[in-house]
């Protein structure tokens, strides 16, 4: 099995592609990433929070 590293995808991306690399790193849909994410954020905000954290810790896919 290879190394999975979670980093931020090129190919899937729609701002800075943090959903389409956890998507990728997890094996599921992108889309069911991009809902959580919108989840979080209308119950509270913390999915903006997250999503800015991770678009600065993620590495760019290479």
């Amino acid at each position: 099995m290879a190394d999975r590293i979670l980093r931020r995808s090129k190919q899937d991306r729609m701002l800075a592609g943090i959903c389409g690399g956890i998507a990728e790193y997890l094996g599921w849909d992108p889309t069911v990433v991009r809902v959580g994410w919108i989840i979080l954020t209308l119950l509270g905000g913390s999915g903006i929070l997250i999503y800015l954290i991770l678009w600065l810790v993620m590495p760019k896919s290479p």
